[in-house]
């Protein structure tokens, strides 16, 4: 234990005696192997954190030529398009923005199915706008006089 022996830890441990005196002598040990263990924890924890961050680049690198190889081949393959391809659009399900890269029959089936829910009745009444105003209540009936009776 760092070029000591047994006879020289004996004798701080004397002098510690003597100079603390031997009723706080226990108090002290048991502060300093509070603090011993306090900084074994932070140190563990700080190992901890690393292997993290290493564990965390690699995937980052991983993740890094997973795109890389993605974007080539998506530069490849729109490289090697047809001409009669190049340009075309079609209108997507979801966004309503053109997609490139859609078959004509891809372009036909997302038409269609915009279309139709288009013109789907809404399945509850929306609200009501009056004025320039919009409301939830329905609109109130008609006050119709004797004259139209």
């Amino acid at each position: 234990m760092f070029g000591m022996g047994m006879p020289e830890i004996l004798l701080i441990l004397a002098v510690a005696l003597i100079v603390i005196g031997p009723k706080k002598l226990p108090d002290l040990a048991k502060s300093l192997g509070r603090a011993m263990g306090e900084f074994k924890r932070a140190t563990n924890e700080f190992k901890d954190t690393m292997d993290i961050d290493s564990q965390l680049s690699e995937v980052r690198k991983t993740f890094d030529e997973m795109n890389d190889d993605v974007r080539k081949r998506f530069d490849d393959a729109t490289a090697s398009e047809p001409p009669e391809l190049k340009g075309t659009t079609a209108e997507t399900p979801d966004s309503g923005t053109p997609a490139e890269d859609a078959s004509p029959e891809e372009t036909a089936a997302t038409g269609a199915a915009t279309n139709a829910r288009k013109t789907e009745a809404p399945s509850e009444p929306g609200p009501e706008t009056v004025g320039s105003q919009t409301t939830d209540e329905p609109p109130a009936p008609e006050k119709r006089s004797a004259d139209d009776a």
